[in-house]
């Protein structure tokens, strides 16, 4: 009679298994971060890219009615010069601010949703194309001469 050699049935043990649980767990702590910090970068880079549409229509607008639109709400923009609706995105809202006349303009883009936890807080740029923002701890952040503006980052 001839003899089979037995089968090992090995398997992972619980040791290796919660190794490989706590290496995913280690490798998603580092990731999630990262990847959150990208997609605020992204978010954000949306909002820039408004804030200078805005502008743009702003622009459009002065050169065709001889002063830039007075419309609080930016329908008159929207709807006749292509500027961005209001809402961005879920994360982004733009409206004007302080002083708006037929001379001048400021706007500024709030974020808004999981959004607000960006450290580049409020972007905002005026007629003249200055930028500047304000971060999460109030601090006013000139582009390009600070750095650490979130219209430089």
């Amino acid at each position: 009679m001839k003899r089979f050699p037995m089968k090992s049935n090995r398997g992972l043990t619980l040791i290796e298994l919660l190794l490989a649980v706590v290496i995913v767990g280690i490798l998603a702590a580092i990731a999630i971060p990262v990847y959150n910090s990208y997609m605020q970068q992204a978010r954000r880079a949306d909002a820039k890219t408004a804030l200078e549409q805005l502008r743009a229509a702003q622009e459009m607008w002065r050169a065709e009615k001889g002063g830039y639109s007075t419309d609080v709400t930016g329908v008159e923009l929207i709807t006749t010069m292509g500027a961005p609706s209001t809402t961005i995105s879920p994360y982004y809202t733009w409206q004007f601010s302080g002083t708006l006349n037929v001379n001048s303009f400021t706007a500024e883009a709030d974020p808004v949703g999981s959004q607000t936890s960006d450290s580049g807080g409020k972007l905002y740029i005026n007629q003249a194309g200055s930028k500047w923002s304000v971060d999460k701890d109030g601090v006013l952040h000139y582009y390009p001469a600070d750095p650490s503006s979130a219209w430089a980052k």
